[in-house]
């Protein structure tokens, strides 16, 4: 029959096309984010206007308003990042002592130090987590 001859190349084209679709579909689904190590260490390359992600605990202590502004450390015990995080909001579970991934960009400041600016905060939790009661 000669359909057996198209068969198995129709076969492996239909393979390769699932696996491309499948492979780049997760590429754009993974969420990658920077150590506060790593962005320091990265920080002449992203310069001031690139946006990336950076994950680390908050310091304990370092959480402090200035009007809209929250502003906080980050640190993975190797670098400490300071963040200034402005509205629209801060996660519920959003505290001192927590781990936490910040979207932003650098800004560097007259004095000749680094901020991280933040528009988006995302409280990281373990498995154990319970939603906090309503009155």
């Amino acid at each position: 029959m000669p359909y057996r001859k198209f068969l198995w190349p129709a076969l492996a084209l239909v393979a390769a096309t699932v696996v491309g679709l499948v492979v780049t579909s997760i590429g754009d689904n993974l969420t990658y984010y920077l150590t506060p190590s790593e962005a320091v260490a990265q920080r002449s390359v992203t310069g001031e206007l690139s946006r990336f992600r950076l994950g680390g605990q908050v310091v304990d202590g370092s959480l402090s308003e200035d009007g809209d502004v929250k502003r906080f450390s980050v640190t993975d015990g190797a670098e400490t990042v300071e963040v200034a995080l402005t509205p629209p909001a801060t996660p519920p579970l959003f505290a001192e002592g927590i781990g936490v991934v910040v979207e932003g960009h650098w800004r560097s400041l007259t004095d000749g130090t680094w901020l991280f600016d933040a528009s988006l905060a995302v409280v990281r939790h373990d498995e154990n987590y319970q939603p906090p009661e309503t009155p």
